[in-house]
């Protein structure tokens, strides 16, 4: 298929034959602009980055949505994503404080702007459709609540959230919000948002969009703060850094892979999972066997309770060397329930050129580490965060720092947090008594069709409203 704008795959997510949506190729950015960007603050840092990638959006433009965006009234100080020193060579990156507790934050806030700018800027509208497995839904709601000419459809599974998370969602009350709980797991909304968005007739009836990671804005964005983070502990560009990321739908260790595909001095990305190591297994033997529903796990840290990866297609097609027919090929296993096995192939052979490692953690392992962390360092983690830092402290090297992504504040995971240390978190300033608010969603078989008919009579009758 022919090129793209950056807006065009903006308001789309998938690309029209239902594959996620790729730069033509990864900027690369020399040891002296790398050097260049060292002092500069994160809003600076991000444009220097982002119009890389969004060069049909102005420059004054760009620079006025990402000064908006980031802002220590919205992230919590002017560093938006500070470094803490754990200890000599083990950091943790801190990206959680956004407005809704988690990573997502740092990508949802500005989506919402951009979003917004573009659909004024076309006088249009869309209709978000998304799927998440725990924060997501809400970071996405939050970033675009009251936004004009934007509707946000958010499915997640019944009953597998934190009770923190699933309020967070289900509490807002904003006539452009709608949530959807699908009887089934993360994968099955995902399949649903895969489905709707490959039907083309309905795509564009009803100017559908996307806002997972799928969509390459939010890989993007995501970019920024790997450069920042490495700038927080390095000195000069002749060092390298590891780091150690929680991973889900691959969305985030996706990003560090782009930052190190663009020249960022990376020497590991160490990819965590929890008991839903699908993932980790790949990187072990070679072998990637997404689970069926029934095999896929409800866990701790349910933001990773996921068994097939989007983000992951986008990594095959860079390690494929962007061969679009081999990925497809790979993939009509994968469509079809099955799986495929690398080992012994030309592609595991150059795996290790690509400097992603893999670790898993269970339950327990993940309440001990919570548990030691704030007993050494007085510093309370979520349990995805502690997925990361188990798995990382176990992988890294000697002399090389170690950067663990941390992914949510510990108040939305309050049970594990309860089991770890022995006590109750207060709840942060404007969360008082969130759990007992009243609750607004639909709840649905893992139906695409179902979920359609729901979505086109919102949308009628919201345009039915406009019109009179």
């Amino acid at each position: 298929m022919s090129p793209r704008t950056f807006t065009e795959i903006l308001l789309t997510g998938l690309a029209p034959d239902g594959g996620l949506a790729m730069p033509e190729a990864y900027p690369e950015i020399s040891s002296a602009t790398l050097e260049s960007w060292r002092p500069l603050d994160y809003p600076s840092l991000a444009f220097e980055i982002l119009s890389r990638f969004m060069d049909d959006i102005p420059a004054d433009d760009l620079r006025t949505l990402i000064a908006r965006t980031y802002t220590p009234e919205i992230f919590g100080s002017k560093d938006i994503t500070p470094v803490q020193t754990l200890e000599p060579d083990l950091h943790l990156l801190h990206l959680s404080n956004g407005p809704t507790l988690a990573f997502k934050d740092i990508a949802m806030q500005f989506m919402g702007n951009l979003f917004e700018y573009v659909l004024a800027k076309n006088n249009d509208e869309l209709n978000i459709l998304g799927a998440t497995s725990g924060d997501t839904g809400s970071s996405a709601e939050y970033a675009m609540r009251g936004k004009q000419g934007i509707h946000v459809f958010m499915l997640s599974p019944y009953g597998k959230m934190s009770a923190f998370q699933t309020a967070q969602m289900f509490s807002l009350q904003d006539e452009n919000i709608f949530n959807i709980a699908i009887e089934g797991v993360f994968d099955d909304c995902q399949d649903i948002v895969k489905t709707v968005s490959n039907d083309q007739a309905f795509k564009q009836q009803y100017r559908i969009g996307a806002v997972n990671s799928i969509n390459w804005a939010r890989i993007a964005a995501q970019v920024v703060y790997y450069f920042k983070a490495y700038f927080a502990v390095t000195r000069s560009s002749d060092e390298v850094v590891s780091f150690s990321v929680p991973s889900g739908n691959f969305g985030n260790i996706f990003a560090g892979h782009v930052a190190r595909m663009m020249g960022l001095p990376i020497r590991k990305l160490i990819l965590a999972t929890n008991e839903n190591d699908v993932l980790d297994e790949f990187f072990r033997t070679g072998l990637y066997r997404p689970r069926s529903t029934a095999e896929t796990r409800q866990t701790s840290s349910p933001s990773m309770d996921i068994s097939k990866a989007s983000n992951f297609e986008r990594f095959i097609f860079d390690l494929t060397g962007r061969d679009a027919e081999r990925v497809k090929e790979l993939w009509k296993s994968v469509d079809q329930g099955g799986s495929f096995d690398l080992s012994g192939t030309d592609l595991w052979a150059k795996i290790r050129d690509f400097g992603i490692t893999s670790g898993t953690s269970c339950h327990a392992e993940r309440i001990n580490t919570i548990r030691e962390i704030y007993r050494k360092f007085n510093v309370l983690i979520d349990t995805h965060t502690a997925d990361g830092l188990k798995t990382g402290m176990a992988l890294r090297e000697p002399g090389i720092p170690l950067i663990c992504l941390e992914t949510a504040l510990p108040v939305k995971f309050a049970d594990s947090i309860r089991e770890a240390v022995g006590f109750e978190l207060e709840q942060p300033a404007g969360y008082d008594n969130l759990e007992s608010l009243p609750q607004r969603f639909e709840r649905m078989a893992a139906d695409a069709e179902q979920v359609k008919q729901f979505m086109a009579s919102r949308i009628d009758s919201s345009d039915k409203i406009n019109k009179s």
